[in-house]
């Protein structure tokens, strides 16, 4: 037996080990299942290299758990350590393991698939455990089986033991403040997590399938009986759908690997992006585009970050635009670098990279659907709007990208490119400023009456709806010179699209300074300001309006953006129609009734606007019976 001390300074393993301490314990195990997969990697690679003669055997990882000696043993057949490996990638740690052998063996097959760093990531295991042994027999010939042990203070033990199989067996004897992890829901949840898709099988208990009776044996049916039988349990799929090339994938593939990323998901997404870089930098992966919701909240952190297979995060904020985080699918890179700083991340070179090529691959993704079938991605458009309106706000290389297939809908259904519809309305909705004017309603149905006016005039409008009409709106004015959004219901058509050419009112001078003063006694003069206009008598008696700048303001508010809306309180613009034949009988009546008249025809136009609420909604509806009765 040999004795003596972990070759640590304090400034170098210690602090880790603390840091790990704040951060989540459960990832030990997937520090040591990856080592474990590595040193099973490690032995094809050398066996490919023609340095391993040996018979390699089922290469497996299994995690063994003993609730009663409250023990966790990950095991493997892989390259097992001599005992002057471990005092070197054990004891000495000065250097990483696996860095070394992947240097050592650069570009050789296979040498890109080892994971991670065997000498602290082994160290994880004593966030968890008071006692940590390793059992290990070397590939090398005539190899002994040696036995590490240490309590997690620099001194440790070795000596030889008894090994019939080649590998190594790393068994924890859990802490006290440890017992979470003595049960088996917890650590086949953790292997969920993080060890779904490595590429070497990892095994964990067994698990109860149904086959048919092996003696024939059959249910009143006639039917073959089913029985129950219990068969190793491996909680991986070792060749996800991102490690394989997608000439080799059908859509039914994609799919199933959908399901297989999302079980409780029912909806199917609308396509996918595969993504296979080697150079410059190393990125694989697959990308998802759900149905988007309305609330953009919910669609976050559904990308899944892998690094060489191994599960690392499911926030990739710092590693993909903040647009990409409404996809869903998998990253795998090992050149993003872990247990590092936000602002690190986000400065890093390479991540850099990999955040410009993915917004290229979903933009190209995007415009080749919109080249190939254009009819199939305007019937996506519903499903694609909200994202690709915020790639637009949150990115200026999408954006810019975007110009050729972010659609516009009209209330027709039909579907244009900011372009196209410029050149559609250019004549037609241009006011006497030389500005384009695109009108457009946030509410079809709710803003019924006055989508009318404008499309009984020839106008055309088109429908943006969604929490982010309004920046989008600002960002195509800024992009596109003399072009001005105006919502339906913000004021007059006469007033939206100035031609210069003036309706003459029906009412004298003396009818309109009694006409201001009837409307002005029946509404909160601190929300609505009265408004006399010479428009069609077709057109509505009154129409209530709400300017542009202000509404927009404060939607943006609403969305967390603008800082405007303690500034612009609820305001609306009462527009009365003069040359409208009821107003001019409203100038004829005797007072009394022309009081209710009035209110009556003010609360009709709140009521279309969704403004009458409460006590002045029940008023309103007995008066109107009331008028009934009367009459």
């Amino acid at each position: 037996m040999k004795t003596g001390q972990i070759n640590v300074q304090t400034e170098n393993i210690f602090p880790i080990i603390k840091k790990f301490l704040y951060s989540d314990h459960e990832i030990f195990l997937r520090e040591l299942v990856s080592n474990a997969v590595d040193a099973s990697q490690k032995l094809k690679v050398l066996a490919t290299n023609g340095e391993f003669k040996g018979e390699i055997g089922e290469l497996k990882v299994e995690v063994l758990l003993d609730r009663e000696a409250k023990t966790i043993t990950i095991r493997d057949r892989g390259i097992g350590m001599t005992e002057e490996e471990i005092d070197k990638y054990i004891n000495q740690i000065a250097f990483s393991g696996a860095e070394e052998f992947v240097n050592q063996y650069k570009g050789k097959e296979g040498a890109e698939q080892i994971i991670g760093h065997f000498g602290l990531g082994f160290y994880s295991a004593f966030m968890v455990a008071e006692k940590v042994q390793i059992q290990t027999l070397s590939r090398l010939e005539g190899a002994k089986a040696v036995q590490w042990e240490s309590n997690g203070s620099p001194e440790f033990t070795i000596k030889e033991i008894e090994k019939a199989e080649r590998g190594t067996d790393i068994i924890l004897f859990l802490n006290e403040d440890a017992l979470e992890f003595n049960d088996k829901p917890r650590i086949q949840g953790i292997l969920s997590k993080y060890c779904k898709f490595l590429p070497i099988p990892v095994f964990f208990g067994t698990k109860t399938e149904y086959i048919d009776s092996p003696d024939g044996e059959k249910d009143d049916k006639g039917n073959l009986k089913r029985v129950a039988i219990e068969v190793p349990n491996q909680v991986n799929n070792v060749k996800p759908a991102w490690t394989v090339s997608p000439s080799s994938l059908s859509e039914e593939d994609y799919q199933s690997f959908y399901r297989e990323l999302y079980p409780s998901t029912f909806e199917a997404p609308l396509f996918n992006i595969h993504l296979n870089v080697d150079y410059p930098f190393n990125l694989t992966g697959i990308l998802y585009f759900p149905k988007i919701k309305e609330n953009v909240e919910v669609q976050r952190n559904k990308i899944n970050l892998y690094s060489n297979q191994v599960f690392i995060t499911d926030s990739v904020e710092e590693i993909v635009p903040e647009f990409l985080t409404l996809l869903h699918g998998v990253i795998d890179s090992p050149d993003i670098p872990l247990n590092v700083s936000r602002s690190y991340l986000q400065s890093d070179s390479n991540v850099k990279k990999i955040s410009a090529h993915i917004t290229k691959k979903v933009a190209d993704k995007l415009a080749e659907m919109f080249n190939k079938d254009r009819k199939d991605f305007e019937e996506k458009w519903n499903d694609l709007y909200i994202f690709v309106q915020y790639g637009m706000l949150s990115d200026e290389k999408f954006a810019e990208k975007a110009k050729s297939f972010a659609l516009l809908k009209n209330t027709s259904g039909e579907y244009f490119t900011m372009e196209e519809y410029l050149e559609k309305i250019k004549t037609n909705q241009t006011n006497k400023s030389e500005e384009t004017i695109i009108l457009y309603t946030s509410d079809a149905e709710g803003q019924f009456s006055y989508v009318k006016q404008a499309t009984d005039r020839a106008y055309d409008v088109i429908v943006l709806e969604g929490p982010l009409a309004s920046h989008w709106i600002q960002k195509l004015e800024q992009s596109n010179e003399k072009v001005r959004f105006s919502r339906v219901d913000s004021d007059s058509l006469e007033k939206l699209i100035d031609k210069g050419e003036e309706i003459p009112s029906k009412l004298s001078a003396t009818e309109e300074e009694k006409l201001k003063p009837l409307f002005e006694g029946v509404v909160d003069k601190e929300k609505f300001t009265i408004q006399l206009a010479s428009m069609p008598e077709q057109d509505a008696p009154i129409i209530i309006t709400q300017p542009e700048f202000i509404r927009r303001m404060m939607e943006q508010q609403r969305m967390g953006g603008g800082g405007f809306y303690g500034a612009f309180p609820e305001m609306y613009q009462l527009v009365v129609n003069g040359n409208h034949p009821v107003i001019s009988k409203v100038l004829k009546m005797k007072n009394a009734r022309q009081q209710v008249t009035v209110k009556q025809l003010v609360d009709l136009a709140m009521l279309s606007q969704g403004l009458l609420k409460g006590e002045a909604l029940t008023e309103f509806i007995q008066r109107s019976v009331s008028g009934m009765v009367e009459s």
